[in-house]
């Protein structure tokens, strides 16, 4: 099932560019309220874009309290609100595997689903930031392997709970008093490494079956969970050659897992720095790289690629072969070896990478036009199905996706007139969970 051209919208603090909040017209604390998040809803439904893609942050520190933060409200509680002022846009949060219990997230994700009519996504990740796992004891962040080893079995738990009741559990009849036909809800019985979780679930389904799973791995291990798990694949990818190849590769792990590759989306992430003209776009992400400076850049591009601040000499090559040869590295794989591919494919300095790298993701500095070729180019090419945007300024650059880019994609024939149905999984063109 193929629903065309996929665009959904990641709301990060106000804006993905450090230095939104400081470029922005609005108090510095809008991210706080709950009316700016409504607004945001509302503005991207009205758009028609497939979700609203909100992130999680489990420990403050990891922006240095240098901005707002990406994720400072639980986003499961702030699309909880955003449900009842929408009617057909897919409401998608982040929540971690490394530091949740199964059956809690479950249930989370399940009311979401439920109290928006079937339009809840969960973002399923491993924490790589090694300051979070202090918030949950004393134990330090688990190496790469455990992390994933333990997203398998979460995910597989998850997935036999939202399983767990059968379509025709509910019955809801008064005259004989029979509620639920109990032989149509079974329990779990998981007993594995990580956790031990009798089921069922709460509560049955939604009209679309279960929540959509995304999820955002790129490394080995994370394309092995995308593969059996995934409804939709959001990823890093900086340029054409390298997403290309990912999306391949994704397709054809999910066909070797008796798959079709055709339910199995991939997003790659789309900052559009947007202008009326390029010079206009140029003068708008000038503005607000200074508005942020350099160095708020430089300590995130140092985290993602796992070496210290003082080993990225502005004006050098980055460290390649040094980063390359970091086989303890913890991190996130998919933001590191985006950043060194477009380093090494297109020759940047450190300070030229700061400049394009988009906070890690694919950036165009442009006008509408200008993204919206970049969309068309990038799914023709088989490099995606779509992408998941990366606002940079919120709420203008939203409004600006939303009055300019989205309207050309349509009357290019690429995106959309209206929603294919009231739930996400419709929307997306993926089938019911069997």
């Amino acid at each position: 099932m193929s629903c065309g051209l996929v665009l959904t919208a990641t709301v990060l603090g106000l804006g993905m560019h450090q230095g939104a909040w400081r470029f922005r017209d609005g108090d510095p604390f809008d991210h706080l309220r709950l009316d700016h998040h409504l607004e945001i809803a509302r503005l991207a439904e009205a758009g028609g874009l497939h979700a609203l893609f909100l992130a999680d942050t489990l420990d403050g520190a990891e922006e240095r309290y240098a901005r707002p933060s990406l994720g400072a409200l639980d986003p499961v509680v702030v699309l909880a609100a955003a449900a009842a002022v929408t009617e057909r846009i897919g409401l998608v949060a982040t929540s971690s595997t490394s530091f949740n219990e199964p059956y809690n997230l479950a249930r989370r994700f399940a009311s979401l689903d439920r109290i928006s009519g079937g339009r809840a996504g969960w973002n399923a990740v491993t924490t790589f930031v090694p300051t979070a796992a202090a918030q949950f004891g004393d134990a330090p962040l688990p190496d790469h392997a455990a992390r994933y080893a333990r997203a398998a079995e979460f995910l597989d738990v998850v997935t036999g709970l939202w399983d767990s009741w059968d379509d025709d559990a509910l019955v809801g009849d008064k005259a004989t008093g029979r509620y639920v036909d109990a032989d149509h809800v079974h329990p779990l019985h998981h007993r594995g490494e990580h956790f031990s979780v009798a089921g069922p679930a709460p509560l049955p389904g939604s009209a679309q079956g279960r929540p959509v799973i995304f999820q955002a791995g790129s490394s080995g291990p994370g394309r092995d969970l995308a593969a059996r798990y995934a409804d939709v694949v959001f990823t890093a990818q900086n340029t054409l050659e390298a997403a290309r190849a990912f999306r391949a590769d994704l397709r054809a792990r999910a066909a070797a897992l008796g798959r079709d590759p055709d339910t199995l989306l991939v997003l790659p992430g789309l900052t559009p720095v947007l202008g009326d003209t390029d010079e206009a776009a140029a003068a708008r992400k000038t503005a607000l790289d200074e508005a942020r400076g350099i160095a708020p850049e430089l300590e995130k591009l140092a985290l993602r690629v796992g070496v210290p601040v003082a080993e990225l000499a502005l004006d050098e090559p980055l460290p390649v072969e040094r980063i390359r040869a970091d086989a303890g590295f913890r991190g996130s794989h998919g933001f590191r070896d985006a950043a060194v591919e477009l380093a090494v494919r297109r020759g940047l300095t450190v300070r030229e990478l700061l400049a394009e790298n988009g906070g890690g993701h694919l950036q165009v500095v442009g006008t509408p036009d200008r993204v919206a070729d970049v969309v068309e180019t990038w799914v023709d090419a088989g490099a995606a199905d779509g992408f998941n945007l990366m606002v940079d300024v919120v709420p203008d650059g939203l409004a600006a996706i939303v009055d300019e880019v989205v309207p050309r994609l349509r009357k290019r024939g690429r995106f959309p007139a209206e929603y294919a149905g009231s739930t996400l999984r419709e929307h997306l063109g993926l089938p019911l969970p069997t």
